[in-house]
């Protein structure tokens, strides 16, 4: 446990000196700050001034047991202040007349992860081998598994009308933000009574991913899928495309605003289509506002979850290497756990996180922050922050943390464990006690051969799909650092789990806390991580709140009770 403030060594014997000196206690830790600004930083002398002076005056006071009323509020002000991390002391000590300041980091602050596994792995390996597994009872499904996939509810029984053009677009960015941008653009034509032509994928300079649309999804299935609710078409005919010159980017760029509601596609977009016959929005990202007629929700939910499906090549692979999966997890029925592990090299240079790398690691995050995001946080009010951004619980989890709250929660090491990542920054490094403490972990390096990832090498969406579906069969998945990927994944999972995510999703802030105290006793740490996976349990079917993403919660848009499942298919079995 961490004292924000402690008074110590005062005599209650003697009389305090009467013009007390201050001098500074050198911190053994003081490779956290670096410069940087925030959390445990380097501050201004002049903040250091006002400091030595305030405690000056105060602990006179104290001593002296003269003014302690009329300086009752400055005291109450310093307090808060310790408390809430504005001032930072190990302690406050008086030596041989002298007020010591010793300063350290705010809590939760440091990385010290790797001390307390230290102090915590004999526990774990006595509570190893099979004796208290919690994957066969992750989940309390009994009283909360009442929801049934229902987008294809709306499904019309007439032709569609004639179309009123054609609509382009262009989804940019990783595999779920494709995702994202393929089924709003249903939703658009639906919107329009447009034919949407398949969406063009823009080459990202993050993802750096050449594939099209059919080399992702199954572009056949996506076509007759939707034949009865929205025109699809491979291409833009030839007659149209002339009326440009034969080239799209003739076709006028429609601007459009983020998260633009209906009313604004039929009154700015919609006369445009009527005019040209055709319209192009690019980029196309979060170009629709959530809240939308129901209608229109439902072709959004049937895009996503009925028509979206992998093309062949990753299917085929995927559901092999789910199959290994379960076989490799016979010890537990079949069961495994998921885990997206967000420590990349780029992830990490973006969170401006610090760990335990030292000096070359904070050069490494340099060069890369400067490589991908030139000058972006050199400017004033993007100036890392490593302390306070891991007070705030927006540090990517290391394998290791990722390993002791699984162990805490009572996965032990029989536990079968798949990793979904990119390249893991100093993977000998950051995956070994992760493996130390789960040996039968797998990745898609592990689970396919070589021959068979061939053709996947260098496209990073194609191998994201991969990790996304054997991510999607787990008995448990863990999300670490948020993003797309956990958003489309868990809500996924409810659709199929009978509204229930099946997901652990960690308290960030609470963890960085205990992660920073190497003493912590194994039966305090078992039962904070025992009340993180009962609240997992808990959040795991929350209904959509307005202004919500039906993505990530599809209940009520995308699914319904059990009882109007029934009525909807005029029977009374239970499905």
């Amino acid at each position: 446990m961490h004292g924000y403030n402690r008074l110590s060594g005062a005599r209650s014997g003697s009389s305090p000196p009467s013009s007390p000196r201050f001098r500074h206690g050198r911190s053994k830790n003081t490779s956290w700050g670096n410069g940087y600004v925030g959390g445990g930083g380097v501050r201004g002398s002049k903040e250091n001034n006002m400091v030595e002076k305030l405690l000056f005056v105060l602990i006179s006071s104290v001593f002296k047991r003269r003014g302690l009323l009329l300086f009752a509020p400055l005291l109450y002000i310093s307090g808060m202040l310790l408390y809430m991390g504005s001032l930072s002391f190990d302690s406050v000590s008086i030596r041989n007349g002298v007020v010591v300041i010793h300063k350290r980091a705010p809590p939760g602050s440091v990385y010290r992860s790797p001390q307390v596994l230290e102090n915590l792995w004999p526990f774990m390996e006595a509570e190893s081998n099979g004796s208290v597994n919690v994957l066969m009872r992750a989940w309390n499904l009994k009283e909360r598994q009442g929801w049934k996939p229902c987008a294809n509810r709306s499904a019309p029984e007439t032709g569609l009308p004639k179309s009123n053009g054609f609509l382009i677009i262009e989804a940019n960015g990783g595999l779920n933000q494709q995702r994202l941008s393929i089924s709003d653009a249903v939703a658009v034509a639906g919107i329009l009574n447009a034919t949407l032509v398949i969406p063009i994928f823009h080459l990202n300079s993050v993802w750096r991913d050449s594939s099209k649309f059919g080399d992702i999804f199954d572009q056949d299935f996506f076509i007759s899928a939707l034949e009865n609710r929205v025109h699809v078409v491979r291409e833009l005919p030839d007659d149209i495309l002339q009326r440009f010159n034969n080239s799209i980017s003739n076709i006028v760029n429609l601007r459009v605003k983020a998260w633009s509601s209906q009313a604004h596609y039929l009154q700015k977009v919609l006369p445009q289509l009527l005019e040209m016959g055709a319209v192009r929005i690019a980029p196309f990202s979060n170009r629709l506002a959530q809240a939308v007629p129901s209608k229109i929700q439902g072709l959004r939910c049937f895009a996503n979850f009925g028509a979206l499906r992998f093309s062949n090549p990753i299917r085929t692979l995927a559901e092999s290497m789910v199959d290994r999966m379960v076989k490799y997890s016979s010890q537990s029925g079949g069961k495994y756990v998921s885990v997206h592990l967000r420590f990349e090299e780029d992830m990490v240079a973006f969170s401006c996180c610090q760990y335990d790398g030292g000096e070359e690691e904070r050069h490494e995050m340099d060069i890369a922050r400067e490589r991908s995001w030139r000058g972006k946080f050199k400017r004033r009010h993007r100036i890392p922050r490593p302390g306070a951004n891991r007070v705030e619980g927006k540090c990517p989890l290391t394998p290791l943390e990722v390993g002791m709250m699984l162990r805490g929660m009572g996965f032990d090491n029989t536990t079968s464990v798949y990793v979904a990542a990119g390249k893991i920054y100093k993977a000998d490094k950051y995956m070994a006690p992760l493996k130390q403490m789960f040996p039968r972990l797998q990745t898609k390096d592990t689970l396919a051969t070589p021959e068979e990832l061939a053709s996947f090498m260098g496209h990073s969406s194609r191998l994201a799909a991969l990790d996304y579906t054997v991510c999607l069969h787990s008995e448990v998945f863990v999300t670490t650092q948020g993003g797309n990927f956990p958003h489309f994944l868990m809500g996924h999972r409810r659709y199929i789990y009978g509204g229930h995510a099946k997901t652990i999703k960690p308290d960030k802030r609470k963890l960085a806390l205990l992660f920073d105290n190497p003493n912590i006793r194994w039966e305090v740490f078992k039962r904070q991580m025992g009340e993180m996976l009962l609240h997992s349990d808990l959040k795991g079917t929350e209904l959509k709140k307005p202004g919500g993403s039906l993505y990530n919660f599809p209940m009520p848009d995308c699914m319904c009770r059990q009882a109007e499942a029934r009525n909807e298919k005029g029977n009374t079995t239970r499905r």
